[in-house]
């Protein structure tokens, strides 16, 4: 049987109270404020109790983790010997929440079954693809074989009672042979089996509103980050990314969750602006 210190009891149920009276209605769309763990992978690696402990402290409520096994280069080796399970309670013991995790392509392709009872047992409802590996110079027929091994993916992951999603990037808006690759996958992806992560940095002559709204019903989550003019990273509300539109958009897109991605200073920083968003 598991045992926790006095410390980490107080501290776990302090931070939960705390959530429960943080007005999450005042947040966009009524959803908790969630960050992405990638950022902060080098703490994770060193002292993960402290950097939920300092997540949850910016005033964050849910977070999104990466898959210990692949990510383990990254700074997230460490996590691989607690198991899932000690993941799970540290992470709640900190008055957090974590229904979601990236996974990278190869490992859902050869260790499918045991990454499925690995979220199974951290008590995730999203397994989210982090790319599909392929090279930059490859031609679509590439892209189209990857689109459609994670249509088998999703279906054994959606035969588990869990959701596939797909975490894109900026090389999916890119065009082979005069044809979107981003808009070649939304066609090709199976609406049902595997949902969008949709993340804003993409290249700025497309408009991640309009790409919001172009698709309805095909998003589950969002990575937030904001853009000065120049292209440099500020914290949300402070860039050039209309929020109000882009939440608006994300409802009709289904969108249940979002985790902002940047530097922490920056993440830090957007909580204010998020806390108070109306939509």
């Amino acid at each position: 049987m598991q045992t926790i210190s006095r410390r980490q009891f107080l501290y776990g149920s302090a931070m939960c109270i705390a959530a429960s009276a943080m007005n999450v209605e005042a947040n966009p769309l009524g959803m908790p404020i969630g960050c992405q763990t990638y950022p902060l992978r080098e703490s994770i690696g060193k002292d993960f109790e402290g950097t939920l402990h300092q997540i949850a402290g910016g005033g964050f409520q849910m977070i999104e983790l990466c898959s210990p096994t692949s990510f383990a280069r990254d700074g997230f080796g460490p996590l691989v010997n607690l198991g899932p399970a000690k993941i799970r309670d540290m992470i709640r013991n900190a008055g957090l929440g974590c229904i979601s995790s990236h996974f990278r392509f190869t490992e859902l392709k050869e260790q499918l079954d045991d990454r499925i009872a690995f979220a199974k047992e951290l008590g995730l409802k999203q397994m989210i693809c982090a790319t599909l590996e392929v090279p930059a110079d490859a031609p679509m027929s590439s892209w189209l074989k990857a689109f459609d091994q994670m249509n088998e993916i999703g279906a054994k992951v959606h035969k588990a009672g869990l959701q596939l999603g797909y975490h894109n990037h900026q090389f999916e808006f890119k065009e082979i042979d005069g044809v979107l690759v981003y808009d070649e996958l939304m066609k090709r992806f199976d609406p049902e089996l595997i949902k969008m992560q949709f993340q804003d940095a993409i290249p700025p002559q497309y408009d991640p509103v309009a790409y919001l709204a172009k698709y309805p019903g095909r998003f589950i989550s969002l990575h937030l980050s904001d853009w000065s003019a120049e292209r440099k990273a500020v914290s949300i509300g402070t860039g050039t990314i209309d929020w109000k539109k882009y939440f608006v958009a994300a409802k009709a897109g289904g969108v249940k969750n979002y985790f902002v991605e940047m530097d922490w200073d920056l993440m830090q920083a957007s909580v204010p602006y998020l806390r108070n968003l109306k939509v």
